[in-house]
């Protein structure tokens, strides 16, 4: 029998409206739905080939547990959840609340009942240590507006831009990072087609540097060089807008005197940027109406990332790129509750300093969570408070953690793992129990994660109030006993005798509420309710036209902030460093590259790698170089390569890229396994994660680590084995 349905792809954070046609109660086809009106038709490589995801051959279709042997055997998910809640009743009881701790990683994102779940799980067992990935690629953007200030009204919205500016960001590729996710390469040219004008900043001619008018080759890791450059053009020239600045802003003097020093000649000789194209940079965005600055998470895991989105932040407020009294409201929301924006500048929550203070490096909680780079010590380190369980979500932290060799270590000391995923990952394979989990068809879905995204800046989130919800498609696999994530949660509180609160409601502990129920839960309150969001199939956009930007309240007397004293004082330490050629930044250090991060069509990370037909080509997360540096180093394509830091090794395979800047190596993010492992690479590739000290070149606020722009060296090796 024969079937269609319209549902969400979860393969990734675009949320993609798909069309799926199910034979005899199995996926046979995905693609774009064309009657959605979000995304009419879109959808991406990864997103076609969920059918391959549901049914890849090494798909765990049964919860594991790990035997005394060291191999793994089935276990059924109500027995496995009585022992796990013993084991961590045992561990609370010895050693006290804080010892059990969640991570919960990228993929928990698309499954937003999994989140809630484990938040309240937390709460109930009365647990701070709750970390996430948010902390690992983009902690940046919650902290720096912290510091900034959020405009109430937010930004205008990305098909109104008359000039936008990337800075470290693809989202072609990445869907993230400054161009709505949602056909970002249609949108970006229906924007150019009526004139708008494109400037990129990356050290690597991207796709979207492609389509810019002007891109803005540099070194990597001088994203606020060139930034503190541009804002010193506008300033010089007075480009900026004086009238919004005099009445919502502050610290406009005191960022004067701090980026005086930033000349265009300086930059060029740090960042490598011609001194003519920075000052026409600076002029093209500043004088044309509308548009935004954003950027990607490669820059939030270079060194100094909270700076440079507080720097993006600077660009947008000095120009007036927020919405003013009277403008249509983008997005009022649809699943949460109604957004009514103000023209005026909200007041400023704590950046870091508050919460729970780790027992490591002076860190506290910031605002965007506590440091996951902190948990591998958190664990090591013995003492009072030291973690002796974690659940992980999501997330393969031997993967996508900093320092992996670290991580290892951690994982092997837990008294108890438990790992939830599809598979036996790198991570699940030192797990004490493996639950198995539904994937994104066999379970209910809808859009509230995206519509979330709206409050981390300018166009994230939907432009749009659009919401879809889909029932579950098909079955899990015959004889497998998969469950949701948020069901694990529920039924380890259920044995500890604990409550489960969302949204302000206990849930009933004795009948377990079905998924749409605990939605239900989730999204009250909301403007338009999820029966009737149920009533589109293709998802829906609930306009409202009447919802205008409100005017500053009376006697409102919060400024956003663009000389805040923690930025300026680090733009002072950025001006103070010596100009290093190569790959170091500091006297002495002798590297001949850096390594930035970089996403790739095929995968979510490196999430996509085991199917077929994503990885046709050889999907081992290469190591891309210029030809002038394979040439001065003796190297072909496909050749064998150590690349160590000042901490670490890897080993990599080059391929030649002559969109990558000389003196820089490109490599995506969370490939790779164990070090026994790498034998395998050009299957599985390498572990960049490997090559960061968490101890060393972190910021000293947050805690964030030097995870990309990283100084290495180059050194042909034999294949492993022959070495």
């Amino acid at each position: 029998m024969s079937e269609t349905h319209y549902a969400i792809c979860r393969f990734c954070h675009a949320f993609c409206g798909i069309k799926v046609d199910v034979e005899d109660g199995r996926i046979a086809k995905v693609l774009g739905d064309k009657e959605n009106p979000m995304y009419h038709g879109y959808s991406c490589i990864k997103g076609r080939q969920l059918p391959s995801q549901h049914y890849i051959p090494d798909r765990m279709i049964r919860s594991a547990k790990r035997q005394d042997s060291g191999d793994y055997a089935p276990i059924d998910n109500q027995l496995a959840m009585d022992e796990i809640a013993e084991k961590l009743q045992k561990i609370i009881d010895q050693h006290g609340p804080r010892s059990v701790a969640v991570y919960t990683g990228t993929f928990s994102f698309m499954y937003p009942a999994s989140g809630a779940a484990a938040t309240s799980f937390m709460r109930a067992v009365g647990s701070p240590m709750q970390f996430s990935s948010g902390t690992i690629d983009q902690p940046g953007k919650q902290v720096a507006m912290a510091l900034h200030g959020r405009w109430n009204a937010g930004a205008p919205p990305f098909s109104e831009a008359n000039v936008w500016m990337l800075v470290g960001a693809n989202p072609i590729v990445s869907k993230w990072g400054g161009i709505p996710p949602f056909n970002p390469a249609k949108r970006l040219h229906d924007i150019r087609k009526r004139g708008a004008k494109l400037i990129v900043i990356d050290p690597r001619r991207t796709e979207c540097a492609d389509r810019a008018e002007i891109f803005l080759q540099c070194k990597p890791g001088e994203d606020p060089t060139i930034l503190a450059g541009i804002a010193r053009v506008i300033i010089d020239e007075a480009l900026f807008d004086k009238a919004f600045l005099d009445e919502n802003v502050e610290g406009l003097e005191v960022l004067r005197q701090t980026v005086d020093k930033f000349t265009p000649e300086y930059v060029e000789k740090r960042a490598g940027v011609p001194a003519g194209q920075l000052i026409e940079a600076a002029r093209l965005f500043a004088t044309n109406p509308g548009g935004s600055a954003t950027a990607g998470t490669g820059v939030n895991m270079a060194p100094r990332g909270t700076l440079t989105e507080y720097m993006v932040l600077v660009l947008n407020t000095l120009c007036g790129r927020w919405l003013r009294e009277d403008a249509q409201v983008p997005n009022p929301l649809v699943l949460m509750p109604e957004f009514k924006g103000k023209a005026q500048a909200e007041p400023k929550p704590p950046a870091w300093g508050y919460g729970e203070k780790l027992r490591v490096r002076n860190l506290t909680n910031n605002a965007a969570g506590l440091s996951t780079a902190a948990l591998a010590d958190e664990i090591l380190l013995d003492g009072d408070g030291q973690v002796k369980a974690l659940i992980c979500v999501g997330g393969n932290p031997v993967a996508a953690w900093p320092d992996q060799l670290k991580t290892l270590e951690a994982m092997k000391k837990l008294e108890l793992c438990v790992v939830l995923d599809i598979k036996m990952t790198a991570t699940a394979k030192l797990a004490d129990y493996v639950m198995a989990q539904r994937l994104s068809l066999e379970q209910p879905g809808i859009t509230s994660p995206p519509e979330s995204l709206l409050y981390f800046g300018a166009c994230n989130g939907y432009p749009e109030p659009y919401a879809q919800y889909h029932p579950a498609i098909v079955e899990p696999p015959k004889g497998s006993n998969l469950m949701e994530e948020w069901e694990f949660f529920y039924g380890v509180a259920q044995r500890l005798g604990m409550a489960l609160k969302v949204n302000g409601e206990f849930l009933d502990m004795e009948e377990k509420p079905s998924t749409d129920e605990l939605f239900e839960i989730m999204v009250k309150g909301s403007r338009i309710p999820l029966s009737e969001v149920k009533k589109y199939p293709h998802g829906h956009i609930f306009t409202d036209p009447s919802n205008l930007v409100q005017p500053k309240d009376e006697g409102h007397t919060e400024m956003l902030d663009i000389g805040n004293s923690f930025m300026m004082e680090e733009l002072d330490d950025v001006i103070s460093e010596p100009l290093i050629k190569g790959g170091g930044y500091r006297e002495g250090e002798e590297f001949t590259h850096r390594l930035v991060s970089r996403r790739m069509h095929e995968v979510y990370n490196s999430s996509g790698r085991d199917i077929p037909a994503l990885v046709h080509n050889g999907l081992y997360n290469p190591a891309y170089m210029n030809p002038a540096d394979l040439e001065a180093l003796d190297l072909a394509p496909g050749d064998m390569v150590r690349i160590s830091s000042d901490h670490a090794s890897i080993l990599g395979i080059v391929e030649e890229a002559p969109e990558v800047l000389e003196g820089v190596i490109s490599m995506a993010h969370a490939f790779g396994d164990a070090p026994e492992h790498d034998a395998e690479i050009r299957f599985i590739g390498s572990n960049t994660g490997r090559l960061t000290n968490v101890e060393r070149d972190f910021d000293p606020h947050i805690g964030m680590p030097r995870m990309s722009a990283i100084p290495v060296n180059v050194k042909a090796v034999a294949e492993p084995g022959a070495e």
